[in-house]
């Protein structure tokens, strides 16, 4: 049996997106915007047919991850430096004293310390990592790529044992 890596990088996994980098419970970014990238590869056995695995069960896991991303304010619930409020039909950020309001059909609020390329990698290797269509297809190694721009990305990984 051959082991082969499959590369997915396709012009349409990306999104536009705004979010600030905590520093320190008293030091963050601006508020700014990316255009994120991201890109996969997956190990995977070749089957008697000559296939690893359907590509676009994975092309189309990344799309949706991607677009839920899309046009969004990005905001970790996991930092401890960051306290988020709801009123009303706003989402309200707490830093350091300031208090920074967005509509709630602007913001997607992620399990996360931080928003960064790290992070964002790892949230993407999770989500497939839980999507039932991927993790049905013999997948033995991913390993996931985020850039915030041209020549700057972060990476995650993860291995399993398929059945």
């Amino acid at each position: 049996m051959s082991i082969t890596t499959i590369e997915i990088s396709k012009d349409y996994l990306h999104f536009g997106a705004a979010h600030f980098t905590i520093f320190s419970a008293t030091e963050r970014e601006n508020l700014h915007g990316h255009n994120f990238f991201v890109d996969a590869r997956f190990t995977s056995p070749v089957g008697a047919d000559g296939l690893a695995f359907d590509y676009n069960i994975a092309k189309n896991a990344l799309k949706k991850l991607c677009d839920e991303l899309d046009e969004q304010v990005l905001l970790a619930t996991g930092s401890p430096h960051l306290r988020i409020e709801h009123d009303g039909d706003y989402i309200v950020a707490l830093f350091a004293g300031e208090r920074i309001p967005f509509l709630s059909r602007d913001v997607t609020l992620l399990a996360l310390a931080n928003i960064t390329v790290e992070q964002l990698a790892a949230w993407f290797v999770q989500q497939l990592h839980e999507n039932d269509a991927l993790t049905s297809v013999p997948i033995t190694h991913a390993e996931i790529r985020v850039s915030s721009g041209p020549g700057q990305w972060a990476s995650a990984n993860w291995s399993a044992v398929q059945s």
